[in-house]
């Protein structure tokens, strides 16, 4: 999709009205938005070794299941449905772990995963550029610049989450990507310089 394409309340209705395409299209617009969120989690704040791929799918699941409950009329409450169960699914995982070893720092509650899941994505990188268009307001900045970040060359994507989303030091992205501080912090701007510039269309 692009960044502006149009918002999804059509494919809401369709869903609602029994067309099990649409809803699978539905999901699939909030896939690179949902691995943004579940990397951030489990990435820094949960230090587990999860795959952000599977707990998106297992979340596309139990939304699929759970769809006729979903009471929300836009894309606001639709973000905010799936992020809840993708933190409800990560919360599962940190309980299983926590069962099989004692750690103090995994005794984090589904609220704080909540609210640290709704900040990382929506502040880390939205602040930094400008207001999106008018064709754009439509639809979540946060989600379009998940997309905007997926579209990304490889390295560049990289050393946006491990830097803005993660909070690394530059050393410490560095040592994860195999290169010098200062190549990865030239890297870092061209990346950043690159995003901006995907963005221009909602600006």
């Amino acid at each position: 999709m692009s960044l502006a394409s149009p918002g999804p309340e059509p494919l809401i209705e369709r869903a609602r009205a029994g067309d099990d395409a649409a809803l699978g299209q539905l999901l699939e617009m909030y896939g690179n938005y949902l691995r943004l969120v579940a990397r951030s989690l489990i990435g820094r704040a949960l230090q587990l070794r999860l795959d952000p791929s599977d707990l998106v799918q297992e979340t596309f699941l139990e939304a699929h299941r759970d769809f006729p409950g979903f009471a929300g009329a836009g894309e606001p409450e639709l973000v905010a449905w799936l992020r809840r169960i993708l933190v409800r699914n990560v919360a599962s995982q940190v309980r299983r772990h926590r069962a099989r070893k004692r750690d103090d720092r995994l005794h984090v509650s589904l609220e704080v995963l909540l609210d640290r899941s709704g900040r990382e994505v929506h502040e880390a990188l939205v602040g930094r550029f400008s207001s999106p268009s008018a064709e754009a307001a439509r639809r979540e900045h946060a989600v379009l610049l998940a997309d905007a970040l997926a579209a990304l060359p490889a390295d560049y994507r990289e050393v946006i989450i491990l830097r803005n989303f993660e909070h690394l030091p530059f050393d410490e992205v560095a040592a994860r990507m195999g290169r010098s501080a200062g190549a990865v912090r030239m890297l870092w701007v061209r990346a950043l310089e690159q995003l901006a510039r995907s963005l221009q269309g909602l600006r």
